[in-house]
């Protein structure tokens, strides 16, 4: 199983789009909150180079927004 984090704020429409996703295909995934924990911001920004949500880091590769189809790469689904 592949190590999956996403760095999220509850008001973000592709956050949530993004954790559906992962809940639809089975896929674990630990989320940090970006809008509240300064630690999960600053690691978001260091990984991505951007501002925005969601960064999404499968095993280092990094997804910035939600993408369906990097996302099922990534993750080695169909």
């Amino acid at each position: 199983m592949k190590n999956v984090i996403i760095y999220s704020t509850p008001t973000c429409h592709y956050c949530h789009m993004a954790k559906e996703f992962f809940d639809t295909n089975g896929i674990k995934y630990t989320d940090k909150n970006a809008a509240s924990d300064l630690a999960a911001r600053k690691e978001a920004v260091e990984k991505s180079g951007q501002m925005g949500v969601p960064v999404i880091d499968i095993d280092g590769k990094i997804i910035v927004g939600f993408n369906e189809s990097e996302l099922r790469k990534a993750l080695g689904i169909k």
